[in-house]
């Protein structure tokens, strides 16, 4: 009952810690967002992110608006505090008043020194403490490629719980700072506006959208925090469907606990049905049992999934780091919901692996209650409807995969089916493994070894379920395995492909697979002009507004060799490249196709500098640097459209006998006072690029560690089960003249043969999640076409995972089982 408890415990915990790390991530974006547009309504941007100040000057002066604010954000690290970023905020703090509570009024801080333009800043009363700064102190920011220091001219404190969540990691400097600082002089990121919500609200925004420049227009404040939303949704979704299973896995354990409550209590059972109580009566009293197993599990599990949700959090944030936009999450945040659907899940779960054996005890005669061997017959009579329903169950599971669109819920639900299929069918496919190794057994055993294999099938309503559950957990660990080892090949082989030139240059990033800042012009320069090099690539990606919504888009300006690192999965080279340099073609990822359903051919209209236009779409290249998708164009087309002239990354291809470290010894002379610069060799940003790989999927590992746990304890369960169930069959052979060692033995044998079967069921079961994961799953939630590696390596140590885990298990009851009393064992009740 406790190692039942335990188990639905560890599924619980994982559901909870999954959603508390996806929520306080969630909230964290939320804040992060609030606290940027504050009460505003409305923004105006621009397409390329940086606004002219003169909008904000028309806007106020020529207009009359008075309800606006300029904005200029960015985000910077702390050097020397790990893991501490900031979200830096310009503004205007005479225009504040209407948007930003927390800013307060000018006369609530200094405001002289405020304004002074020495880098004088706002933060966090409670910030500054825990960083041990105070008023007056200094603190070093990186932000892009520079440093810069700022002077803590006034501490904000919070009002409330809220303000206080909104303040931390938030830096306030004057526009005109955060201008310097992120080098946008002139130019502002937004400007903040209040609208109200009414017919004359959205006349006077229509008449303002005429008025503006081209490229500049107004949206909705929650716009952005949609889109956000929309990036990680697949994420999120993934990581929840892995911490499920944890649960699937603990069922089997509620299942075999309370299946042995009821054959531990027969004669008890028996007793009270011929005593006159009723079958309703005793399915009451098996269900309730459960429901406090349930309880007493669930609440275990909401303890544990609170502890383990802080730990969770930080690979999430990582993760989400790594490849989608900065964020900063400091606590775990309680959320009732997602308690309160651990609670509901904890419950249902329990109570629904409870509904079998509690049918069982109600319904069976109640002279054969009494009776354990019948219990064994009526379960191996029921094999072929178990087998049935598991093929109809397979069948929907396939069906559901050819449901029109690309639902991800549909797939996991097809998945699921598809393991409850295998489950329903283990029992009879355990009893054929039986059987087909009795005779090697016996060969290789003797006698011991045919009765191990036998015992299997004479308590098959016990060790079926049992292998079940384990076979399910390490499926799991192949299916994701595979999944993984199949992605990281693929990413393997798109990187020695894609990386082809010697030296890349980009300033340094808070996103780890997006450069956000710029270089240097006199650097870019320098660089154009360096000897070493043979041929120079240069890249500044951003975001623009389309009529899809906001897209990546990245100029290229590709050196011939460059070209050659593409592989299309639409359009030919010969075609697409003299469109892409000449006739205002771009270039499209597979996972962009995905998430808009455009192709080859298709129009792509951009809001450029110079108003709305259509881009041919030229050709669909293949590419896992984003699961978003991106749009390539040349910078000769960009150039024409935009105002923007700044670099980004450039890739230099060097002379022949020119080393990389020799390059890049002799460019780091190039680079400005102040400034920082990433100067990677090919090799080095292929390992850099593959450790991001690897730390994306931490915590899918730790997910499938935790599931093995859980069947591990479901082993463990099984065998405590059968040790006290079969106490009075064990004594006997002791009294016949089985020796402990070969009690011992005997059911050290049997359990390496439960882990060997669940082994061995779970390859196939582990082949189709491995392919439902790459061909369905990973398709449907990112749009990525992967190679499919099935790793015999892979395959091995799982069988090998599974006979070990179960042989563990094993040790103590095999050890229990050996140092029975044999007369204790057989005295009557």
């Amino acid at each position: 009952m406790g190692l039942s408890i335990v188990g639905i415990a560890l599924g619980v915990a994982l559901v909870v810690s999954i959603d508390l790390a996806n929520d306080s991530a969630r909230r964290a974006f939320a804040l992060s967002a609030e606290r940027v547009t504050g009460a505003a309504t409305h923004q105006v941007v621009s397409t390329t992110g940086r606004l002219p100040a003169s909008v904000y000057r028309a806007l106020r002066i020529d207009e009359g608006l008075r309800d606006i604010a300029p904005v200029v954000e960015g985000f910077a690290a702390a050097p020397g505090y790990t893991g501490r970023t900031f979200q830096v905020l310009g503004i205007d703090p005479f225009a504040e008043a209407p948007f930003r509570s927390y800013v307060g009024t000018p006369g609530s801080f200094d405001l002289a020194g405020f304004l002074g333009g020495d880098g004088a800043a706002l933060m966090a009363a409670a910030t500054a403490e825990a960083m041990g700064k105070s008023a007056g102190d200094t603190l070093t920011l990186r932000l892009g490629s520079r440093r810069q220091t700022l002077r803590i001219a006034g501490l904000l404190a919070a009002e409330d719980e809220r303000d206080a969540s909104a303040l931390a990691d938030l830096i306030l400097v004057d526009v005109s700072t955060a201008q310097v600082w992120f080098g946008m002089e002139d130019a502002l990121s937004h400007v903040d506006l209040i609208v109200p919500d009414t017919p004359a609200g959205a006349r006077r925004l229509d008449a303002l959208s005429q008025r503006l420049p081209p490229g500049v227009e107004v949206v909705r404040s929650a716009a952005r925090t949609s889109t956000i939303e929309q990036m990680t949704r697949a994420f999120e979704l993934n990581l929840t469907a892995l911490s499920l299973l944890a649960l699937v896995v603990g069922m089997f354990l509620v299942y075999n606990t309370m299946t042995f409550s009821v054959v531990q209590r027969r004669n008890l059972l028996g007793r009270l049905r011929t005593i006159g109580v009723t079958r309703r009566q005793v399915f009451g009293l098996v269900l309730g049992e459960a429901a406090l197993v349930g309880v007493a599990g669930t609440a275990l599990g909401l303890g544990l999934g609170v502890l383990l949700g802080q730990n969770l959090v930080k690979l999430v944030t990582r993760t989400i780091n790594d490849l989608y936009y900065v964020l900063s999450v400091q606590d775990v945040a309680l959320n009732a919901l997602t308690l309160g659907k651990g609670l509901a899940l904890g419950l249902l779960a329990t109570v629904a692996a409870s509904i079998g054996p509690a049918r069982e005890a109600a319904t069976a005669p109640a002279g054969t209650v009494l009776r354990r061997s019948d219990e064994e017959q009526r379960h191996r009579a029921r094999l072929p409807v178990l087998v049935g329903a598991g093929v109809a169950s397979a069948l929907a599971g396939v069906g559901l995969l050819y449901v029109p669109g690309n639902s991800i819920a549909v797939s996991y639900t097809a998945i699921f089916m598809l393991l409850i299929a295998f489950a329903l069918v283990a029992p009879a496919v355990v009893a054929g493994l039986a059987r087909l190794v009795r005779p090697a057994m016996g060969a290789a055993m003797g006698f011991t070894g045919r009765m191990a294999a036998r015992g299997i099938v004479s308590s098959l309503s016990r060790t079926g379920v049992a292998i079940a559950a384990l076979m399910v957990a390490v499926a799991s660990t192949i299916g994701v395995g595979v999944m993984i080892g199949s992605f990281r090949q693929t990413v393997v082989v798109w990187l020695e492909r894609s990386l082809q030139a010697d030296v890349y240059l980009s300033p340094p990033s808070l996103v780890m697979r997006r450069a956000d800042g710029v270089l240097p012009d006199a650097f870019v320069e320098a660089v154009r002009e360096f000897g070493d090099a043979r041929a120079v690539s240069t890249g500044r990606p951003l975001q623009v507004r389309s009529a899809l919504g906001p897209l990546d888009l990245v100029a290229f300006d590709l050196a011939g060799e460059s070209q050659m690192s593409f592989v299309f999965k639409e359009g030919s080279a010969e075609s697409v490249w003299p469109a892409f340099e000449t006739n205002e073609a771009v270039l499209v990822s597979e996972p962009f196709t995905f998430r808009h359903g455009v192709q080859a051919g298709d129009s792509l209209r951009l809001l450029t500098d110079a108003g709305w236009h259509a881009f041919r779409i030229a050709g669909v290249f293949y590419d896992y640097g984003s699961d978003l998708g991106v749009v390539f164009m040349s910078r000769t087309t960009f150039d024409r459209y935009y105002e923007d002239r700044r670099v980004t990354t450039m890739a230099l291809y060097l002379r022949s006998g020119v080393s990389p470290d020799e390059a890049i010894g002799r460019l780091r002379a190039f680079v400005p006072a102040g400034e920082e610069v990433l100067m990677r060799s090919n090799r080095t940003l292929r390992t850099l690029s593959m450790d991001v790989f690897d730390r994306t999927f931490a915590i899918t590992s730790v997910l499938q560690i935790l599931a093995v746990g859980v069947a591990f304890i479901g082993i463990l369960s099984a065998l405590m089960a059968l040790q006290l169930e079969r106490s009075r069959e064990l004594a006997v052979l002791r009294a016949t003249g089985f020796t402990p060692g070969q009690v011992f033995k005997y059911v050290t044998l049997q359990t390496g043969l439960m882990g060997l079967f669940a082994g061995l069921m779970a390859l196939p079961l582990g082949a189709v999640l491995a392919s439902m994961l790459v061909f369905v799953i990973n398709k449907r939630s990112f749009g990525w076409t992967m190679q499919f590696e099935l790793s015999p390596v892979i395959l091995l140590q799982a069988v090998i995972l599974a006979v070990v885990a179960a042989w563990l298990a094993g040790l103590y009851p095999s050890w229990r089982m050996s140092r029975a009393n044999p007369s204790l064992a057989l005295r009557e009740d």
